[in-house]
């Protein structure tokens, strides 16, 4: 196994830094990001996720891969992921492409995760027509009783996804619009690192 590209270390240490910067700012959700993705015709939506897992091997969030995000994911297999933290005035843009995780790591975030927010999970269509919010909450009141006393078991097309990087960029405002732009970017000769006007 070859050692890691000390260049991609490097940012993925300052993503890790910046992170935890974040974090302790009292955030109600720091790990929150923008995921864009886009379809085969270039139509390109974003929304909100919980990025669970930040390392060497990637950006891990968790979802339905039967709702848009995860169709549009599975057709094109790539993504961009962009943090913005007003408070500190940082912001990072990460590129790369998109593959499932294990399903043993879907299994353990699943097992983690509150049990209403399994309950609602098991339920949703998501992002498919819903006629009414009192069929949605029936649904969930009726699954609730029909587990009650038993794990809700994890779907099998709710699942984690990992953005693989090939470019991340760390933007840091500064007075007079005079921002420091840091991109980190992958070529066939490895990693290499470059200042960007702001």
């Amino acid at each position: 196994m070859s050692a890691p590209d000390p260049i991609f270390s490097e940012a993925i240490d300052r993503l890790q830094q910046w992170l935890e910067q974040a974090q302790s700012l009292g955030l109600r959700e720091p790990q929150a990001a923008t995921l864009s993705t886009a379809d085969r015709d270039g139509r390109v939506t974003s929304r909100i996720v919980l990025i669970r897992q930040v390392g060497p091997e990637g950006l891990v969030f968790f979802t339905n891969s039967m709702s848009t995000k995860g169709q549009q994911l599975e057709s094109l297999h790539r993504a961009a992921i962009c943090y913005y933290w007003d408070s500190c005035g940082k912001q990072i843009r990460v590129q790369g492409a998109v593959t499932r995780t294990s399903s043993s790591q879907s299994d353990r975030y699943w097992e983690s995760r509150p049990r209403e927010s399994q309950i609602a999970s098991v339920v949703s269509q998501q992002s498919k027509r819903l006629e009414n919010r009192q069929d949605l909450e029936t649904a969930v009141n009726d699954l609730q009783r029909e587990l009650e006393g038993h794990p809700a078991p994890r779907p099998p097309h709710w699942i984690g996804y990992q953005l693989i990087p090939d470019r991340i960029e760390f933007f840091t405002s500064l007075p007079a619009r005079l921002h420091e732009r840091i991109c980190f970017y992958q070529t066939n000769d490895g990693w290499k690192q470059e200042l960007l006007y702001p």
